[in-house]
């Protein structure tokens, strides 16, 4: 039994066994497929679990290091970063974890440490830039109330770009503000919706003409500024027009808003207010989450509202909202 189909014993393992998300099996392949690259640049396709050592693995770390250099001028790309040669050990060692299990002799994976890498910072916004974000929107037409919506429930939740861009009308209670949400690792969370958030998503969800099931839709461009509240002749939009529109939005390849232009909603917005810093979903994410630690939130309450499977992920948020420290500073610094 050779490496290689070990791996793909494993990717299967992954997929039925432990019922992990495609994603999460994509990237096992993903990087466990560079190391069958390595495996074949060192002559050893072939290799057998038994043989896997802490030299090869020396060999392949190296390989990774300078992997940009490795390639041809054809196929030259750029240098992995050390948090991504990290992403290809985690993997290796996944792999590793599951062939033991499987009583299958290999290297101990606790024998691969992975490499020390700088202290993560995050991007947040204050609450002038936030306000200015939120004040660029003008939410009169369906578009703008869709695009309003979007930012005050990625601030009020601390959402996913991708957990928002799969939200139903129906998921979200507007009533109770607050609804589940299936995050990373298909792990379901409560999160909460503030008052004004609330406001923003029933304001666009009374302009919609349509009933399709995404809570956030594309929008066909040229109809856009012209969808408002209701039908007929209370609102300037006549029963035709708005039947025309609710069949351009409810084309079930194409309603759903994909990441990708809420990504895109971010930035337009951002640069509209006169942001300089890079501001993406993610960015909205960290400021909800520095805010209430910030306002004194306990750190495990911060880690279950924005779905971290460890709290040492959490903790990158705290080097910038350490009350303790600023009272020692204010107290002592004279």
């Amino acid at each position: 039994m050779t490496v290689a189909t070990c791996i793909t014993d494993f990717l299967e393992y992954c997929e039925v066994t432990k019922n992990q998300s495609q994603k999460t099996i994509e990237n096992y392949a993903h990087y466990l497929g560079r190391f069958k690259e390595f495996l074949t640049k060192e002559s050893k396709p072939d290799l057998k679990p038994s043989q896997i050592d802490l030299k090869l693995i020396n060999k392949y770390r190296l390989f990774l290091n300078r992997y940009g250099q490795n390639q041809s001028r054809a196929k030259a790309c750029e240098s992995l970063s050390v948090k991504t040669q990290n992403y290809h050990i985690i993997a290796l060692r996944a792999f590793l974890k599951y062939l033991i299990k499987n009583d299958i002799e290999t290297l101990a994976p606790e024998k691969i440490e992975l490499s020390k890498i700088q202290d993560r910072t995050v991007e947040v916004l204050s609450r002038e830039e936030l306000s200015r974000l939120f004040n660029a929107v003008e939410p009169q037409s369906l578009s703008g109330a869709r695009d309003l919506a979007i930012l005050e429930t990625l601030y009020s939740t601390g959402l996913r770009v991708s957990e928002l861009a799969s939200l139903n009308r129906d998921q979200v209670d507007l009533k109770r503000k607050e609804f589940a949400v299936r995050g990373k690792g298909r792990k379901i969370r409560i999160v909460f919706l503030s008052e004004k958030a609330a406001e923003t998503i029933q304001n666009y969800i009374n302009k919609r003409v349509d009933n399709s099931e995404p809570l956030f839709i594309s929008i066909p461009r040229r109809k856009a500024k012209n969808i408002t509240i209701g039908v007929g002749a209370q609102t300037g939009v006549d029963t035709q027009t708005s039947t025309q529109i609710a069949k351009e939005i409810i084309n079930p390849q194409s309603a759903r808003l994909s990441t990708v232009s809420i990504e895109s909603i971010v930035s337009k917005y951002a640069r509209k207010a006169g942001i300089v810093k890079k501001v993406t979903p993610h960015t909205l994410r960290h400021s909800f989450a520095t805010e209430l630690l910030m306002n004194g939130a306990d750190i495990r309450s911060v880690q279950e509202l924005l779905g971290h499977a460890s709290i040492t992920t959490t903790q990158i948020y705290t080097h910038v909202t350490n009350k303790a420290l600023r009272e020692v500073h204010e107290k002592f610094h004279k």
